[in-house]
This record gives C-alpha cells, structure tokens and sequence, in this order.
C-alpha cells in the first residue's frame, strides 16, 4: 500500500516539476516580451517583475518533492564513503528527518502566512493589487507535498530496512552513487 502510494506520489512529483517548469519558461516569456516591449516602443506592461517572483516561488516549491525522489538534494557527504553500512543508513534516515523536520517547520509557518493572507484579503503593494493568496496558495501545496513525500520516503524506507532490505532502503533516501550519477547523465 505504502509502496503504491510511493509510486504514485513520484508520479504526482513529475507532473509538478514540468508545471513549475512551465511557469519558469513562462515567466522568462513575460519578461523578454517586457523588455523588447521597453526597448522598442518605451511602453511597459508592467507586472512582469512580480509576476515571475510568485512563478519562480511556486516552481521552486513544485520542484522540491522531484529532487527528493531523484536523490538531488545537496548534502556533505565527504566522509560518507568510508563510513559502515549501517552508519551509512543511520546517516540517511538522519539527514531525511532533519529535512522532512526543517520544511516541516516551514510548512507550519507558510501555513500561517496564506492564514493570515485570507483573513485580511491582503493584495500586493503593487500596481497590480495582486491578492496574494494567489501565487501563496500553490507555494504553500508545494511545501505541504514536499513533506507528505518525504514522511512517505521515510516510512517506506523504514519497512524495507524492516524486512531487511537495507539496500533498498538507501536506495530510497541515500546519497546516489558516482555510478548512479554517471548513469544519469548517459540516459
């Protein structure tokens, strides 16, 4: 069940990390059209700044549960190689509760802001009035799923290394291989 729901949530993850890609090439759309615009007719649609701040929040966000699937997040990991297996696990069970932990807390916090955000109808102090539940409200899904995942990445490996699969269970939430990574970049 945990599995399936696994697979199902790196699927989900996919499908957002091409919408937040979208939204980055759409926003670098908006701004060339802003600046030829500029350029060329010394008229402004204005917006395009704030417009791709909130794209290049929500993209970000929509992108974090992709990295923890494929294992992209950044650690330091000098030392990891000389380490024994089990400390190895140890480790990687420890680095993805202190990252599931950290957005946890941010997602608490973030939370709190689109809270606030609707019960004051707050809008940007722009000239677009933008209401800022707006591009808040995908951002905060972004944290909220990056948490589901990892809790989710974390319970499946915990059973893996439960039935004794301690290699599976690395290979959920461990650091990738240099093979892995090469591997990567031939496909």
């Amino acid at each position: 069940m945990l599995e399936k729901s696994l697979l199902l949530s790196e699927r989900l993850s996919r499908l957002l990390v091409w919408t937040g890609g979208v939204l980055i090439i759409g926003s670098a759309l908006l701004v060339t059209v802003e600046v030829a615009l500029r350029k060329i007719l010394n008229v402004s649609i204005g917006g395009a700044d704030e417009l791709s701040g909130y794209a290049f929040g929500v993209a970000t966000t929509l992108g974090f549960s992709f990295a923890l699937f494929e294992r992209a997040h950044i650690r330091v990991d000098a030392l990891f190689p000389f380490f024994p297996a089990w400390l190895r696990t140890l480790c990687n069970f420890l680095g993805l509760v202190l990252l599931v932990g950290f957005a946890g807390v941010v997602t608490t916090m973030a939370w709190s802001l689109v809270a606030d955000t609707l019960e004051h109808g707050s809008r940007s102090i722009t000239p677009l009035r933008t209401p800022l539940a707006l591009p808040q409200i995908p951002w905060l899904f972004g944290w909220m799923f990056f948490v589901f995942c990892g809790a989710l990445l974390g319970l499946v490996a915990l059973m893996r290394l439960m039935r004794g699969d301690g290699a599976g269970a690395n290979l959920l939430i461990g650091v990738k291989s240099v093979e892995e990574q090469i591997e990567d970049e031939a496909v």
